[in-house]
């Protein structure tokens, strides 16, 4: 149900994240993605200073003179904002959630994608396909995007990221950035990541928490996606040294995963504005470029 606390919520996302498009982050977003590839303009005669490469010689030998060909930007892209909301993305040590660190950050991407004219859609998932919205270059679209972000009360509690991919792989006809959000609690998607892998981004989204365990004794702990609840002492340090040799593990084998589908990846964390590791980010991307 939408209450009027979530419609508040969702009101104040809606003008932060605006307010950051306009000020800082649209202009990141439009040098870091310049568009799908070039179309012919015309074919006018040779100026000093022009690429000799773009020469007409076809052209050229009919007129007796150096004639050029010009290209314009395919601007118009496709983008979709793929949110991970099964039940790890409801924790959260500090203020914020991850699945809040998760939304602001896809509400961004939606209205920068709005704001510079491209399709955007949205793809919430958990361990089935909980919601599909198909891009559209509309501004209403990118407004329901932000609130569904926020509002949508999934059915399914775990994480199917396998499916979820093979879904966009199914349903992207052309080609697609894909921001897919997650905080990647999950096994066994390397095939479907590689294939869908000809443009998209990572979003890893990360509590404090997670990286370092305080030590505080014993901690009653309960798996937000299968209900299972275990006390661990972690004033044992033979637990807090399992814990960290768990995560570094699983670090790794996210980075190999992530390299071998030559996928890029920003970090986002629950207890730090979102904004700026999403123009950092970009900002290497154009220089990458």
């Amino acid at each position: 149900m939408i209450t009027p606390e979530l419609l508040a919520q969702v009101r104040r996302l809606t003008i932060r994240s605006r307010r950051a498009v306009e000020e800082v982050f649209s202009g990141a977003y439009r040098s870091a993605f310049r568009g799908t590839g070039l179309e012919f303009a015309e074919v006018r005669e040779y100026v000093p200073g022009d690429d000799v490469r773009t020469i007409d010689w076809n052209v050229t030998a009919r007129h007796s003179r150096p004639f050029v060909k010009r290209f314009e930007e395919e601007r118009e892209l496709t983008v979709v904002v793929a949110l991970d909301l099964s039940g790890s993305l409801r924790f959260g040590s500090r203020r914020r959630t991850k699945r809040d660190a998760g939304a602001e950050a896809g509400a961004l991407v939606a209205l920068a994608a709005s704001r510079n004219r491209d399709r955007v859609g949205l793809l919430l998932f958990t361990d089935r396909i909980e919601l599909y919205l198909p891009p559209s270059k509309s501004r209403a679209r990118s407004l329901r995007i932000v609130r569904e972000l926020l509002a949508f009360e999934p059915q399914g509690v775990g994480t199917g990221l396998a499916p979820a991919l093979a879904f966009l792989g199914r349903v992207l006809r052309r080609r697609a950035v894909v921001f897919l959000i997650s905080d990647w609690f999950a096994d066994s998607f390397d095939k479907e990541l590689q294939l869908l892998a000809r443009r998209h981004e990572i979003v890893t989204v990360e509590d404090p928490l997670e990286e370092s365990i305080p030590d505080r004794g014993l901690l009653l702990a309960r798996d937000l996606e299968t209900g299972a609840v275990r006390t661990v002492d972690f004033g044992v340090s033979a637990a807090r040294r399992e814990w960290r040799s768990l995560r570094a593990r699983r670090l790794r084998a996210l980075r190999e995963s992530f390299l071998l589908a030559r996928a890029d990846r920003i970090r986002v964390r629950c207890d730090r504005p979102v904004a700026p590791e999403l123009v950092r980010h970009f900002e290497q991307r154009t220089y990458r470029r």
